[in-house]
């Protein structure tokens, strides 16, 4: 009976085995588009923050990530606008008003152009979008540049980053 048991275990472990290879990975995709990313870490942990990107391809992962550019852009606007709200320095308060101009449009067209155009497979369409919304971070930033410490520095940074990484993932479609 023992033969049996151990028999059977065998099997059944090689069984389980062969069955989670033949199940598709997609943490190897990701990893695989997010090495070819100027920022590996903060694209892998990104999409792994995303349940859906264990479920797509390429093309799902590319839409993704520009929903992610959009929330954290739309989280930076309401931080702007609470700064904004908060200060009583006037030329913090304009320079805080500019990048709030520069951001909404990028939230509520620009970026969801941009996933439109993914979803319809306009892959440059998408990529002129997302590269053009980093020019605008850009202005953002340059708002600052000189005395006044930006509040939004880190926030850019990072939405930055998220931009080339959208970038380079769109290049790979």
């Amino acid at each position: 009976m023992k033969k049996i048991s151990i028999c059977v275990s065998f099997l059944f472990i090689n069984l389980l085995h062969v069955s989670c290879s033949l199940v598709p990975q997609n943490n190897d995709l990701v990893d695989q588009v997010c090495k070819k990313t100027p920022y590996y870490d903060l694209c892998i942990s990104t999409l792994q923050s995303n349940p859906q990107a264990k479920n797509t391809d390429t093309k799902g992962i590319a839409l993704i990530m520009v929903k992610d550019i959009v929330s954290n852009l739309n989280d930076t606007l309401n931080f702007t606008q609470g700064l904004i709200k908060k200060t009583s320095d006037v030329g913090l308060k304009k320079n805080l008003d500019f990048c709030a101009e520069t951001y909404i449009p990028l939230v509520k067209y620009v970026l969801p152009q941009a996933a439109d155009a993914v979803n319809q497979s306009r892959f440059e369409y998408a990529n002129y979008s997302i590269n053009d919304a980093g020019k605008e971070i850009g202005s953002c930033n340059n708002k600052f540049s000189g005395s006044t410490t930006s509040p939004l520095s880190d926030r850019n940074v990072t939405i930055q980053k998220l931009f080339d990484i959208a970038s380079a993932i769109l290049k790979l479609l």
